[in-house]
């Protein structure tokens, strides 16, 4: 499992958004990874959720930041 912010976020994508994003320039690719990680930070929510699954906390966390992009 990669231990960098992008990895991780990378990681946290379903494959289809996973190759949308890394098919993006480095620095959008590198703000999203930022945007996820306060996300995963901020969100109380995501906090009861990544003590039950930490992978399905982050998957939730890098869609709502996709979903946010996309408004």
């Amino acid at each position: 499992m990669p231990s960098d912010p992008l990895g991780r976020f990378l990681t946290a994508l379903d494959p289809e958004h996973r190759e949308a994003v890394g098919a993006r320039p480095r620095q959008e690719q590198e703000r999203l990874a930022a945007a996820w990680e306060r996300e995963l930070e901020a969100d109380d929510e995501l906090d009861t959720l990544d003590e039950l699954s930490p992978p399905a906390a982050e998957a939730e966390a890098a869609r709502r930041v996709l979903e946010r992009e996309t408004d």
